[in-house]
């Protein structure tokens, strides 16, 4: 069994990106922005004439791919699934440009056998030339088949929690059921998404949705509700990935304020079950 944590430090993708405002466009409508094609305010994101982003494009963009599933890292990449999330917008991307992202291996964390491991990335978002930061983004994969090779590093402290009284706000969202074959054009091709078989494999009774796309949802439900679909007011959101959603629900959003941060989780509706928990957002006025 390979020592995964020789990879700390590791830098597993580096490139230069240029994207289009059709690769915007479609990441926006990926995660249900344009649902109402008459609203002035969802338009900004999905009509090229003067077009914004969102926030959590910055997880797309310069995207490392499924980087596990190269045998070089020794991860029995069918049992990987997303644990984590952490963006921290600097300044807002473009709706087109060139972008450098540089991802790294900034920890792991052994479970112990049985339990797998815990991966830390963590992607630096620049402009081409280096002098504008766009954004940092710290993912957390949890590879379920790779734990036990006697790493001792301590576990990173929980996400907090939401408060234990009724949200100030819920938001409703659906998925279409072929949301993750849209959304897999944004970049992240893992077969897990889309080939039944392999979803079989994991122990699943169909493709899931990416977490990413299922925090994407997510997003949009704080940008309708906190900020009136004002991207920009967006500064940092963090979540923790609990259960699979299947493409087609209802993703249901329950968020608490409490000054500029919005506490969240979100549920699917159909099955009641949390997909989305110790959710963080920081929405400046």
């Amino acid at each position: 069994m390979r020592n995964h944590a020789e990879l700390i430090g590791t830098v597993v993708n580096r490139q230069v990106e240029t994207y289009t405002v059709k690769d915007s466009i479609l990441y926006a409508l990926a995660v249900g922005v344009g649902a109402d094609p008459v609203d002035a305010r969802q338009l900004r994101y999905v009509y090229e004439e003067n077009l914004l982003t969102l926030p959590t494009l910055a997880l797309v963009i310069a995207y490392p791919g499924f980087w596990m599933r190269d045998p070089q890292y020794g991860f029995t990449w069918q049992q990987v699934l997303h644990a984590e999330e952490v963006l921290e917008v600097h300044r807002p991307l473009p709706g087109a440009g060139t972008v450098q992202g540089e991802t790294v291996v900034e920890d792991v964390v052994d479970r112990g056998a049985g339990k797998g491991c815990f991966v830390y990335l963590r992607k630096d978002l620049k402009s081409a030339d280096g002098g504008i930061h766009y954004a940092t983004v710290r993912s957390n994969t949890l590879a379920r088949a790779d734990g036990g090779f006697g790493g001792t590093r301590p576990a990173h402290a929980p996400m907090p929690a939401v408060p234990a009284r009724a949200p100030d706000r819920v938001c409703d969202l659906p998925t279409c059921p072929n949301a993750a074959l849209i959304y897999r054009l944004c970049g992240d091709m893992n077969p897990l998404h889309a080939d039944p078989a392999i979803a079989s494999s994991a122990g699943f009774e169909r493709p899931i949705l990416h977490g990413r796309c299922t925090l994407g949802v997510a997003m949009h439900a704080l940008l309708r509700t906190c900020c009136d679909y004002d991207a920009t007011r967006m500064r940092s959101l963090a979540v923790r990935f609990s259960a699979p959603v299947l493409p087609g629900e209802t993703l249901r959003t329950e968020i608490w304020r409490d000054g500029e941060m919005a506490y969240f989780r979100t549920l699917v509706v159909e099955r009641n079950i949390v997909v989305l928990s110790n959710g963080a957002a920081r929405v400046t006025d």
